[in-house]
């Protein structure tokens, strides 16, 4: 293993399928749903569905991200005392910089609006990763690093973002890539906010590790007209497990930001077959975008977060956790997650 693991403490969800982590976890485990009807309609002239957070009030934009993020920190940080919540370092993600639609003042204007929402000043060292889906393993790498010097013994890393724009709609519809009445390959947009506290192991049973980091890149992205073979996406799970110092056939679970696509259950596929050497009889596989859509940036946390639960309520297969994420740039990330049993 090249770089010692971290725990996962403690975890905090806003989805359109529940307000807290126990509650969208719930949801994600019974594959419940709740897609509604959106202000936009499509080609078609039929209503676009999309899967919306029910919060007490009609906030948009900014002022929305803004208060998705800060519900999921409070739970997460529910059992941090509050004069140490200045000490953290927050990492937070949020939409690529290329994303059609993206909000305007999502890399400085969301992040001082959080703070504000919860009465706090996260610590200097605090940085915003503007990945997309990626990004909560681009966080992870940076929290690692943070945690190995003398300053951070504990980072947070949140992310917020939602679709539900027409800028974001409009593009995607005309691109054939939302799940509509007309087109059954696309995804159902959605929105979302998680928060995740990261922390040393404490070395007891019970704790979730992230034990491999890797990150990869793939030239037959989506948007390209090069012939699939899934390199990138191997390429990351190859160097996560290398990190984790396991192979893929030690895996018990895949958990991944799949949202409907055929290019990126075709991706997943291949990929699978260019890293399992053992044969396994079951090889399950969990996507939380069937349940809260697509959303982007926070994509990641709801990995991590149904990861936690299921291994906390013992309704996983087995300890060892393997989550893959995909941008549509063509960044590849795999996470190698572990959760640590009695002997």
């Amino acid at each position: 293993m090249s770089s010692p693991p971290f725990a996962i403490l403690r975890s905090g969800l806003v989805t359109p399928v529940g307000l807290t982590a126990p509650a969208s976890c719930a949801a994600f485990r019974a594959r419940l749903t709740n897609p509604s009807e959106t202000r936009f309609i499509d080609a078609d002239g039929e209503w676009i569905m999309a899967h919306q957070v029910p919060l007490e009030q009609p906030w948009r934009g900014l002022a929305r991200l803004a208060r998705m993020a800060a519900m999921a920190i409070g739970e997460a940080l529910a059992d941090v005392p509050r004069e140490q919540w200045d000490a953290l370092p927050l990492i937070l993600c949020v939409a690529e910089a290329d994303r059609p639609g993206r909000m305007e003042g999502v890399d400085d204007e969301l992040f001082q609006r959080i703070q504000e929402l919860l009465g706090v000043g996260f610590s200097a060292d605090s940085m915003i990763v503007a990945q997309g889906r990626v990004g909560v393993a681009v966080a992870f790498a940076q929290a690692r690093a943070l945690m190995a010097g003398p300053r951070a013994t504990r980072v947070l890393v949140a992310a917020s973002d939602s679709l539900l724009s027409w800028p974001t709609l409009g593009h995607y519809e005309r691109g054939d890539r939302l799940l509509t009445a007309g087109n059954t390959d696309g995804f159902m947009p959605g929105e979302a906010a998680g928060a995740l506290l990261l922390g040393a192991p404490e070395g007891r049973a019970g704790e979730l590790l992230c034990t491999g980091i890797g990150l990869g890149r793939e030239l037959a992205h989506i948007e390209s007209e090069e012939p699939l073979r899934a390199e990138g996406l191997a390429q990351a799970v190859k160097a996560a497990l290398a990190d984790a110092g396991c192979q893929m056939h030690q895996m018990d679970l895949r958990i991944t930001d799949l949202s409907g696509e055929q290019y990126y259950f075709k991706e997943a596929a291949l990929a699978l077959s260019r890293t399992l050497r053992v044969r396994k009889e079951a090889f399950d596989i969990w996507h939380p975008a069937e349940c809260t859509g697509e959303v982007g940036a926070a994509s990641g946390i709801a990995i991590v977060s149904s990861a936690l639960a299921a291994c906390e309520k013992h309704y996983a297969p087995g300890p060892n956790i393997l989550a893959h994420m995909a941008n549509d740039a063509g960044q590849r990330v795999a996470l190698c997650l572990q959760y640590t049993v009695p002997e």
